[in-house]
C-alpha cells in the first residue's frame, strides 16, 4: 500500500496524481486526446430553464455518445423559442457548421436532433437511445432504493439494446449494482468496459477503484481513483471522494500496524 494514501487523511486535496506512480498508472493522457465530433450547449439560463432546458440537457448526457460533447451554456438569445441549443458538427446531415436549435423541449426532440447533428452513418437511432435512457433511468431508481437485483437486470436488458450512446453510463450503473450485490468481478467488468467505451468518464474510473479496494487491491484502488482526478480535479470536493480516500487511508494504516518491524 503507497505510503502516500495515509498521509492523504489531512484532506482529500492531498490525493492527486503524484500519489501513483506514472509507470504504473493508466494511460489517461494518452485516451483523453480524442477530439469530439460534435459539441452541444444547452442553455439553462432563466428562460429556457423554466421551459426544461435542464431536462433536455440530462437527457443528451445520457444519451450521446462519448465522441459528443454535451455541456450547459448561457443565453443564446432568442429566448421565446426555448430551449435553445447550439451545437456545432463536422458529419451533420447539413454538411456541419454551428447553428442554434429552438423548442427542443423534450427528450425525444433531443434525441431526434442528435440523429440529425451525427449523420445517417453514424448508427444512432433516436428510438433505441430513448428506450436504453428509460430502462437505465428506471435502474438507477431502483438502486437508489436499494433494489440492486432489479436494477442490474433492467441495466442489461438497457446494455443488451447496444445503444450508440449512454452505454458507458449503464455499464458504470450496473457494476453499481452488481457490487451491491457481492459480484465484485462482475462489477470490475463493467467497469472496465465503461472506460473502453468512454475513457474520459471519470465515473467510471471512480467506480473500478471501489471494485479493485472491494478486491483488496488497494493500491490499483489507489491508482484508479487518481486517475478520475487526472480528467476530473473537482472530484476531490466531493463527500464520497472524501470517504474513498478514508478507507484508503485506515487500510494503509492497518497495514503498517500489522506488517513486521524491520
Amino acid at each position: 500500500m503507497a505510503v502516500a494514501v495515509a498521509a492523504a487523511v489531512a484532506g482529500a486535496t492531498a490525493f492527486s496524481c503524484s500519489l501513483s506512480s506514472p509507470r504504473r498508472r493508466r494511460a489517461t493522457t494518452e485516451r483523453a486526446s480524442s477530439a469530439a465530433e460534435v459539441e452541444i450547449r444547452v442553455c439553462t439560463n432563466r428562460t429556457c430553464t423554466r421551459q426544461g432546458g435542464r431536462e433536455v440537457l440530462a437527457a443528451l448526457e445520457g444519451l450521446a455518445p462519448p465522441r459528443v460533447d454535451v455541456a450547459s451554456c448561457g443565453c443564446l438569445g432568442r429566448c421565446g423559442a426555448g430551449p435553445n441549443i447550439g451545437a456545432s458538427s463536422s458529419v451533420s446531415a447539413s454538411g456541419g457548421g454551428a447553428a442554434v436549435f429552438g423548442h427542443v423541449g423534450t427528450a425525444a426532440r433531443a434525441a431526434q436532433l442528435l440523429e440529425h447533428l451525427l449523420g445517417g452513418e453514424s448508427g444512432f437511432d433516436a428510438a433505441a437511445g430513448l428506450a436504453a435512457l428509460a430502462a437505465r433511468e428506471k435502474a438507477e431508481a431502483a438502486l437508489e432504493k436499494g433494489d440492486a437485483a432489479g436494477a442490474e437486470a433492467l441495466l442489461t436488458e438497457a446494455i443488451e439494446m447496444n445503444p450508440c450512446g449512454g452505454l458507458h453510463l449503464a455499464y458504470r450503473s450496473r457494476s453499481r449494482a452488481r457490487l451491491s450485490l457481492g459480484n465484485i468481478t462482475g462489477a470490475l467488468f463493467d467497469t472496465e468496459e465503461a472506460i473502453k467505451i468512454a475513457p474520459k468518464f471519470p465515473q467510471a474510473h471512480l467506480s473500478r477503484g471501489d471494485a479493485l479496494f472491494a478486491m483488496e487491491e488497494y493500491q490499483a484502488a489507489e491508482y484508479a481513483y487518481a486517475d478520475a482526478l487526472d480528467l476530473d480535479p473537482s472530484v476531490r470536493r466531493t463527500k464520497s471522494f472524501r470517504a474513498r480516500v478514508e478507507k484508503l487511508r485506515q487500510k494503509a494504516a492497518n497495514a503498517e500496524i500489522s506488517s513486521p518491524s524491520s
